[in-house]
């Protein structure tokens, strides 16, 4: 534990961030999971769209490296582009 006031202060606020990076990484890899169970090309075409924009947003929050982002978001167009009409 931390002596000092402020390194004090930092603990609780890595903390804090660690779990609110920690429940955004989840519940972005429970989407992809969802999209990848997906049979439909149309359910497909919307979870896509949202697990691209949270891929995009991890990335930017530096939550994951963002060619992690796009390889992911590559595989999973790959994915849905294979999916009959």
């Amino acid at each position: 534990m931390p002596n000092i006031k402020s390194a004090k202060k930092r603990l609780l606020q890595s903390e804090k961030r660690r779990l609110r990076n920690r429940t955004r990484l989840v519940a972005t890899r429970n989407m992809i999971k969802r999209l990848q169970r997906t049979t439909d090309k149309t359910e497909a075409e919307v979870l896509r769209r949202k697990v691209s924009s949270m891929l995009d947003k991890l990335a930017q929050r530096n939550i994951i490296h963002k060619n992690n982002a796009a390889n992911k978001k590559s595989a999973l167009d790959k994915y849905v582009h294979s999916l009959g009409k």
